[in-house]
């Protein structure tokens, strides 16, 4: 039991010594986390159209004045964060196609690629579809929005799409 324990506590030290140099764990582990928060930041993304959607149709229909005049700064709030949301979600997708670019890369010295592109056109997709959602609210919103937020946000949104297409 005592030469069990000793090469069981040096494979330890081994391992500790390969993880310390290494710094990380399999790469189907950080995918399979990449790709999990993606997962939630769209989610938590397309929440928070649902509720600019909700804000807005029971904007008019308010029962006291109170409500009612928070409402304006509660949209324009919660639009602001939704686009930051949106433009984090796009740079993890840039994020994911400049890896894919660079795996393509080392294939041609030999490295294991995997081709398959349905993951990356999944997300594209997915966020692509969050983004028009998004923009036809804040264009349904944009009364509220007033002059000088509207052009700003379209700006953004014209970003975040020809970023995904150009690259």
């Amino acid at each position: 039991l005592r030469l069990v324990a000793i090469v069981r506590a040096v494979l330890e030290g081994e391992k500790a010594a390969v993880l310390k140099r290494d710094r990380h764990l399999p790469l189907s582990f950080h995918r399979r986390q990449e790709e999990l928060k993606f997962s939630l930041g769209l989610q938590r993304l397309q929440h928070r159209v649902r509720e600019i959607q909700a804000l807005r149709e029971e904007g008019p229909g308010r029962a006291g004045a109170v409500q009612s005049s928070t409402a304006p700064r509660e949209l324009p709030a919660l639009i602001l964060e939704a686009v930051k949301e949106l433009e984090a979600a796009k740079q993890q997708v840039l994020k994911r196609i400049q890896i894919w670019k660079r795996q393509q890369q080392l294939a041609g010295n030999g490295a294991i690629f995997e081709e398959n592109l349905a993951p990356l056109q999944k997300r594209c997709e997915n966020l692509v579809e969050v983004y028009f959602q998004l923009q036809q609210q804040v264009m349904a919103a944009s009364t509220e929005l007033g002059s000088e937020l509207l052009p700003r946000l379209l700006e953004r949104f014209d970003e975040v799409l020809s970023s995904l297409v150009k690259r």
